[in-house]
Order: C-alpha cells, then structure tokens, then sequence
C-alpha cells in the first residue's frame, strides 16, 4: 500500500507483488475497488460517490474491502477483462488459475 503526500484527502494505492488473476486487479497487480477511487462523482457514472475515497476511510476498512473483493469478486467492473470473462464463461478454469498465483505466492520468500 502506497500512500500519496495528500493522503487521507486522496486515496492510497495498493498493489500486490505476486501474480494474482483476479477481475478487479489489474494485470499489474494494481487494485481496483471503489473505496480506493478519488473522492467524488465517478466520471463514468458506474459508482456513488459514498461508495469511494473518503478521509474517513481507514488502512483496516480498506484491508477489510480487498477481502470482500478476494472473496466476491465483481466481473461486472473489471480492472481485469480477460479474467472477468473467463471467471463467466469457465469458471473451473478461472478458479484453477487463480489457485496457481495463489500457491506460486505461497512459494516465494518473504522479504524483510
């Protein structure tokens, strides 16, 4: 998690180091969840505004969304495309794929 100078006024950033395949995370690993977008209107009418960024919000309420998201991912909003429609269209495959990040991760060495 990387948190911008402006920060709690503007989201902090978060993205996994390990492969994840997942819908809302980017190929990159960036996270995409709403609590994590800019406060204010979404440009693209897809979410409410009390569904983003706020100053409120906390490290645990934002831990607490990616978990939400790991477990009830939303195909319908993408960061994603190409997981999205294969968590759709072959959902044993998706899972299968997302299994192997998951224990290639488990794999690597912690470091510290």
């Amino acid at each position: 998690m990387a948190f911008p100078e402006s920060y709690p006024y503007a989201p902090p950033t978060l993205t996994f180091e390990t492969d994840i395949w997942h819908p809302n995370v980017y190929k990159d690993g960036r996270v995409c969840i709403s609590i994590l977008h800019t406060a204010g209107d979404d440009p693209h009418g897809y979410e409410d505004a009390e569904e983003r960024w706020s100053p409120a919000q906390s490290v645990e309420s934002i831990v607490i969304s990616v978990v939400a998201m790991l477990s009830d991912p939303n195909p319908e909003s993408p960061a994603n495309i190409d997981a999205a429609l294969e968590m759709r269209k072959e959902p044993k495959v998706f899972r299968r794929k997302a299994r192997q990040c998951a224990e290639r991760s488990a794999e690597q060495p912690c470091e510290g």
